[in-house]
């Protein structure tokens, strides 16, 4: 009986190298998945052209900017299990479609409801492309091959995050309107790409759990509004009134403690109804069978820590570098273009390493990275800090998002039975936008409470009078920075917009800290993953491939076991179709 392979190397079975046609489709999906993380960076450079040109106030521009966000991740896990029922790339280029048309509404909207309307709706197509360019990746490709397709797509992530601040200020110079305009031409260019070069994907006979699908949409909706208004509303009780329409919640608990607890019912009784499902051989939504499988339990919580090291910097980085160190939006934009080559670099290393490293070592390389760029760039924040070293630890952390962001996706999913792909998909997705509105509540948190205080501290030993270092101190922070310039072209408020600059240096220091504490846990927790690469050697008669592998495959007999009318099917690259390729 051959020995199971060890999950620290790479596996060396023969593999038929992926077609030129593969490799295209494989742009499509890349290109598809920078449309929608664009769009979450790109409206906060452009927000402050918008408030003016459509004349509306704070409260609808914090909704232009989260509506987007919330849509996406409610909608994750039923756009998965859509995606198994449909077939992946019918849902992939219907959600472009969605997002095409979107996109046209919000540049030409005449005013911020309308605006916002189309930000929600295009969170629908959003979520229903990033989920499904997992399992049209995981399908299409295998073996060494699919560890490359996944450095590729987790590049194309992190490199978008970064350079969606300076697209923005880029577009935000000719018109804010241009920023979604953008989106239409590239929609048309990435669906022509998918027609011609993603097969098509197979689909499963089934039904979608209705209850099941609002409860999760609810859930997760909740707790990504939660995690996103928490520092504007409180925490627990109400510091900043909620105005919707007509109505005003002004006291009393905080609504974001009220959608925490809301979440958290709603979120419960989706997992006791798709496991209760899943005993009785009914359609859950969610395989919470899955959970069962070691890499696939403990890679979504590196995804998930992961998410919030990577994403919470990104929000607050920004900030310091336009209101503390005086760059431009571009110019800011610019800056982390070194983060963006830093990603497309590790893509371009991780093809040949494919051969000799592990996608859990480059996991692990990918995180110790990240850990170093961001100590680098916590250790010279300051009022002055020099561009080039700026640049620096941002290339460095770019490496390891590269490296990290795509082989964990790899892991998660490398031994989940392919007929469950676009479950595990949405899973996936969903720990990882999670991890990222997760990431900005809790730093973003941290960095305005550091600037508040440190600015105050400053102040008030300089000799000014408590109560006004407090109320210069809130100024500031309900201005996210940008009154420092104010302050400091007076006379009178200029020691003030310095001791900003440096509570805001201060404030990157402990952001960039708590960032490489969080990746250096997410980096242990790797120590508990042991996936096993599915390769054609493991078609072979009687191969043992232990306990992950085995609970994988009873996954996949269990399902079978229900009958044709719940039978699935396997992905293109596994060689199986049990139902209409979609």
């Amino acid at each position: 009986m051959p020995k199971p392979s060890d999950p620290s190397e790479p596996s060396e079975s023969a593999e038929t190298p992926p077609s030129v046609r593969q490799w295209l489709g494989l742009v499509a999906v890349a290109l598809g998945v920078a449309l929608i993380v664009v769009d979450i960076t790109i409206v906060n450079v452009i927000l402050a052209p918008i408030i003016e040109d459509l004349s509306i106030g704070s409260s609808e521009a914090q909704w232009i900017q989260e509506s987007y966000a919330i849509t996406f991740a409610a909608l994750l896990l039923v756009t998965g299990r859509l995606s198994d029922l449909y077939g992946a790339r019918r849902i992939f280029l219907l959600g472009l479609a969605v997002f095409g048309a979107t996109s046209l509404l919000a540049a030409l909207a005449p005013s911020g409801g309308l605006l916002i309307l189309a930000r929600f709706v295009q969170g629908v197509g959003g979520a229903m492309i990033l989920p499904t360019s997992l399992a049209l990746l995981n399908a299409t490709f295998s073996g060494r091959a699919r560890g490359q397709a996944f450095a590729v797509w987790g590049s194309t992530i992190g490199a978008a995050a970064a350079v969606g601040p300076l697209i923005g200020g880029w577009l935000a110079d000719f018109s804010w309107r241009w920023a979604f305009a953008i989106n239409i031409p590239l929609v048309a260019l990435i669906v022509a790409g998918g027609l011609l070069y993603l097969d098509v994907s197979p689909r499963t006979r089934g039904r979608i759990d209705g209850v099941g699908a609002v409860l999760s949409a609810a859930g997760l909706g909740l707790l990504a509004y939660a995690l996103i208004e928490g520092r504007t509303h409180g925490w627990l009780m109400t510091t900043k009134p909620l105005e919707v329409g007509g109505f005003s919640w002004s006291g009393g608990p905080s609504p974001v403690l009220v959608a925490f607890l809301a979440s958290a019912l709603a979120l419960g009784a989706f997992w006791r109804r798709q496991a209760a499902l899943d005993r009785s051989g009914g359609e859950p939504l969610m395989d919470v069978g899955l959970f069962s499988i070691r890499s696939f339990r403990n890679g979504n919580f590196v995804t998930l820590m992961v998410g919030l090291g990577e994403f919470g910097i990104i929000a607050v980085l920004p900030l310091w570098l336009q209101f503390a160190l005086g760059y431009s939006a571009f110019q800011a934009g610019l800056a982390l273009v070194a983060l963006a080559a830093g990603s497309f670099a590790a893509s371009g290393a991780s093809f040949p390493m494919a051969a000799t490293v592990s996608p859990l070592a480059q996991v692990r390389i990918g995180l110790a990275l990240e850990t170093a760029g961001l100590t680098m760039l916590a250790l010279i924040a300051s009022t002055d800090s020099a561009w080039w070293l700026i640049a620096i630890a941002l290339f460095v952390y770019g490496i390891g998002v590269g490296f990290a962001t795509a082989q964990v996706t790899n892991i998660v999913l490398v031994d989940v039975p392919p007929r469950s792909s676009g479950q595990g998909s949405g899973i996936q997705s969903a720990a990882r936008e999670l991890g990222s509105a997760l990431g900005i509540a809790l730093l973003t948190t941290l960095f305005f409470s550091t600037l508040a205080s440190g600015m105050t501290d400053r102040l008030t030993r300089g000799g000014m009078a408590a109560g006004e270092a407090e109320q210069l101190g809130e100024v500031v922070t309900e201005s996210a920075g940008s009154v420092i310039g104010v302050l400091a072209g007076d006379p009178r408020t200029a020691t003030a917009a310095e001791a900003a600059r440096e509570a805001m240096a201060v404030g990157v220091q402990v952001s960039g800290y708590v960032c490489a504490g969080l990746l250096l846990l997410a980096l242990a927790a790797t120590l508990f993953m042991s996936p096993k690469a599915r390769t054609g050697a493991r078609a072979e008669e009687g191969q043992n491939e232990g306990p992950g592998e085995e609970r994988s495959e009873e996954l996949s007999g269990r399902q079978e076991a229900r009958g044709p009318a719940h039978s699935s099917v396997n992905g293109p690259a596994h060689g199986s179709t049990h139902g209409p390729a979609r």
